[in-house]
């Protein structure tokens, strides 16, 4: 895991570097490599609602902000949250009751979110350094989960979930947007399509992916094709919740 994490930190610290200067900020790699559109394309008018720098660094495969659903005075987390485009989207739809975190591996990245979060005035975002496997906040802490084209760049894709449960509060939700392949491909088949880093070797199928959450305690999943990005691999929308249990 360690090998993996690290080659995607490189590849995701220099795209963070690479920002305005060859376009979408990808670099030579980045999830980019997935087809992935601009921000307008992706966000459209919300496009507009954050800094130029923000919109450039969006090196995501969907708008997860679009399904979250996201009410004021919610308390969101972004995983894997680059140059903060989602954060700034989320804080300006929990509103100043509410509180945005982006986590983040990457300093670079880390960087860049905090200064586009000054441009925007975000004042309820915090960007935490750390990893989607070892998510440094409390139990039940959450209400709402988005991540945008940066789960399937784990190595341990079933602690990330086991994360995401845990940190949700009961009747929490997941609205992301991910890398899945279809279920007829073998993992020898994704990685001929694409690189780890490039979000296609490591992306699970639509049926590993539900079987995942669930067995990490997720209802109500749903997985949401919305475009093809290489032969049989696919953007989705993932949503889930985390169940009510006796006493919470």
């Amino acid at each position: 895991m360690s090998e993996i994490r690290e080659r995607v930190r490189r590849t995701y610290a220099e795209a963070a570097l690479h920002v305005g200067v060859e376009g979408c900020g990808c670099g030579s790699g980045g999830c980019c490599d997935a087809g992935t559109s601009d921000a307008g394309e992706l966000y459209g008018e919300q496009a507009g609602e954050v800094p130029e720098w923000a919109a450039l660094a969006s090196l995501g495969c969907g708008n997860p902000v679009a399904v979250a659903e996201l009410r004021p005075g919610e308390v969101v987390l972004d995983l894997g949250s680059g140059g903060g485009i989602d954060v700034i989207l989320s804080a300006k739809r929990v509103g100043p009751d509410g509180l945005a975190y982006g986590l983040d591996m990457t300093d670079e990245m880390l960087e860049l979110a905090r200064r586009n979060a000054t441009a925007a005035a975000a004042t309820n975002v915090q960007f935490l350094k750390g990893y989607m496997e070892e998510v440094p906040l409390p139990d039940r802490s959450v209400d709402v989960i988005i991540s945008n084209c940066v789960i399937n760049l784990s190595a341990d894709k079933p602690r990330v979930f086991e994360e995401m449960a845990r940190v949700l509060r009961p009747g929490g939700r997941l609205g992301i947007s991910d890398i899945v392949a279809g279920d007829d491909l073998s993992p020898t088949q994704r990685a001929e399509r694409g690189s780890w880093a490039g979000c296609i070797a490591g992306a699970l199928s639509f049926g590993e992916y539900e079987a995942d959450l669930r067995r990490a305690g997720f209802m109500d999943v749903r997985l949401t094709p919305t475009h093809e990005v290489a032969d049989g691999i696919f953007s989705a929308i993932v949503q889930a919740t985390k169940p009510f249990t006796k006493g919470s």
